[in-house]
Protein backbone atom coordinates (compact mmCIF):
# COMPACT_ATOMS: atom_id res chain seq x y z
CA UNK A 1 0.00 0.00 0.00
CA UNK A 2 1.57 3.82 -0.95
CA UNK A 3 1.17 6.00 1.54
CA UNK A 4 1.06 9.61 0.68
CA UNK A 5 0.55 11.17 3.96
CA UNK A 6 0.07 10.92 7.54
CA UNK A 7 -3.73 9.97 7.92
CA UNK A 8 -3.21 7.25 5.97
CA UNK A 9 -0.11 6.37 7.99
CA UNK A 10 -2.24 6.38 11.13
CA UNK A 11 -5.29 4.31 8.95
CA UNK A 12 -2.79 1.75 8.15
CA UNK A 13 -1.10 1.16 12.16
CA UNK A 14 -5.21 1.50 13.34
CA UNK A 15 -6.10 -1.40 10.66
CA UNK A 16 -3.11 -3.43 11.57
CA UNK A 17 -3.41 -3.15 14.87
CA UNK A 18 -7.43 -4.01 15.67
CA UNK A 19 -6.56 -7.14 12.50
CA UNK A 20 -4.17 -7.98 15.67
CA UNK A 21 -6.33 -7.99 18.09
CA UNK A 22 -3.98 -5.40 20.19
CA UNK A 23 -5.87 -2.23 22.39
CA UNK A 24 -3.84 1.19 22.56
CA UNK A 25 -3.89 0.28 25.68
CA UNK A 26 -1.73 -2.61 25.20
CA UNK A 27 0.82 -1.15 22.22
CA UNK A 28 1.30 1.44 25.29
CA UNK A 29 2.24 -0.99 27.50
CA UNK A 30 4.85 -2.71 25.29
CA UNK A 31 6.36 -0.05 24.00
CA UNK A 32 6.36 2.06 26.75
CA UNK A 33 4.81 4.94 24.67
CA UNK A 34 2.05 6.75 25.46
CA UNK A 35 -2.01 5.58 24.42
CA UNK A 36 -2.25 9.66 23.39
CA UNK A 37 0.65 9.44 21.35
CA UNK A 38 -0.43 6.20 19.82
CA UNK A 39 -3.75 7.74 19.44
CA UNK A 40 -2.33 10.82 18.34
CA UNK A 41 -0.42 8.90 15.13
CA UNK A 42 -3.03 6.74 14.17
CA UNK A 43 -5.18 9.87 13.57
CA UNK A 44 -2.88 11.66 11.39
CA UNK A 45 -1.05 14.25 13.97
CA UNK A 46 1.60 15.34 11.64
CA UNK A 47 4.05 16.23 14.95
CA UNK A 48 4.30 12.74 15.98
CA UNK A 49 7.85 11.53 16.07
CA UNK A 50 9.63 9.90 13.34
CA UNK A 51 11.46 7.35 15.13
CA UNK A 52 8.75 6.16 17.13
CA UNK A 53 6.31 6.02 14.29
CA UNK A 54 8.55 3.82 12.32
CA UNK A 55 9.37 1.65 15.65
CA UNK A 56 5.80 1.06 16.31
CA UNK A 57 5.27 0.14 12.09
CA UNK A 58 7.47 -2.58 12.71
CA UNK A 59 6.57 -3.85 16.00
CA UNK A 60 3.00 -4.48 14.19
CA UNK A 61 5.06 -6.39 11.21
CA UNK A 62 4.97 -3.40 8.64
CA UNK A 63 7.41 -2.63 6.50
CA UNK A 64 8.33 1.33 5.35
CA UNK A 65 9.33 1.64 2.16
CA UNK A 66 11.20 4.38 0.24
CA UNK A 67 11.33 3.93 -3.40
CA UNK A 68 12.43 7.24 -5.85
CA UNK A 69 10.63 8.66 -8.09
CA UNK A 70 10.74 9.07 -11.83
Amino acid sequence: MKINNSIEFGKALRKRRKALGYTQGYIAEVTGFSVSFISNLERGKETAELGKALYLAGLLGLDCLLEERG
